[in-house]
C-alpha cells in the first residue's frame, strides 16, 4: 500500500480529533507530506472517523491529483497542499473545529499571548479573513496568516496548525485550544494580561529544547 505508515497514522489520530475534543462528527482535516516522494496522504471527505480504514486515506501528488484512493480527499486539501508548496519546515498539517478556538476565530479575533504556551504557535495566533470552505482563496488566506507561526485560526470556521511531524502538529493544535479555553474563560471576567513579545521570543528558545532528547541505540 502506498505511504502505508502514513495512512495508518492518520487513521489513528483522526480518532484523537474526536476522543480530544477537537471536532465533532467528520469535521476538520489531517495530512502528512513525504518530502522524498513528494506525496500527500491526506483524510477523505466526509468518512466516519471511527470507520476508516488506511486505504479510505487518499494519496495526492503535488500537482493536486488523486493517484491512490478509493475515496474523495477532504474538500480542504488546497489548504494543506499550499503550505507543502511554500514551506519547508512543515510535513503535517491538522485542521480542526475545536470549540474555543471556533468561537474566538468566530468573533474575527487574534489569540494573544495571554498564556505563555500560546509560543507553541509564536507571539500569537492570528485570525484570517473569512473565506469560503474548500476555496483557493481559503487556502491562500491561512497561508498568509499563518506567515512565521505554525497555527492560525480560520474566522467563523477552525484552527490550523503545522509542524515538521503528525504528532507535534497535534499537540500544537491541543495546546493552542488549551490557550484559547484559558483566554476566553479569563476574559468573561476581566482583560487577560497579555504576555510582551520579549517573554514569548523567550518561550520560542525554550521550546526548540522541551521535552526528552532522542537517543541513538
Amino acid at each position: 500500500m502506498l505511504l502505508e505508515k502514513e495512512r495508518i497514522e492518520i487513521v489513528e489520530t483522526c480518532k484523537k480529533l474526536v476522543t480530544h475534543g477537537l471536532t465533532v462528527g467528520t469535521g476538520g482535516n489531517i495530512s502528512i507530506f513525504n518530502r522524498e516522494q513528494q506525496l500527500i496522504a491526506i483524510s477523505p471527505s466526509g468518512v466516519d472517523y471511527f470507520d476508516a480504514k488506511p486505504e479510505d486515506i487518499v494519496i495526492m501528488d503535488m500537482q493536486g491529483k488523486c493517484i491512490d484512493s478509493i475515496r474523495k480527499p477532504s474538500s480542504e486539501w488546497s489548504m494543506h497542499k499550499i503550505f507543502y508548496d511554500r514551506r519547508d519546515d512543515l510535513n503535517a498539517i491538522v485542521h480542526t473545529h475545536s470549540t474555543y478556538c471556533t468561537a474566538i476565530a468566530t468573533l474575527r479575533q487574534s489569540l494573544p499571548a495571554s498564556n505563555y504556551l500560546v509560543a507553541f504557535s509564536g507571539k500569537d495566533v492570528r485570525c484570517t479573513e473569512y473565506q469560503t470552505f474548500g476555496t483557493q482563496e481559503l487556502a491562500e488566506s491561512a497561508f498568509e496568516s499563518m506567515v512565521d507561526r505554525r497555527a492560525v485560526l480560520l474566522a467563523n470556521h477552525g484552527l490550523l496548525t503545522g509542524a515538521g511531524d503528525l504528532d507535534a502538529a497535534f499537540n500544537i493544535a491541543e495546546q493552542i485550544e488549551h490557550c484559547a479555553k484559558i483566554h476566553c474563560i479569563a476574559a468573561s471576567f476581566g482583560k487577560p494580561v497579555i504576555l510582551s513579545d520579549d517573554e514569548m521570543a523567550i518561550m520560542a528558545r525554550k521550546f526548540k529544547t522541551y521535552g526528552q532528547p532522542i537517543k541513538n541505540n
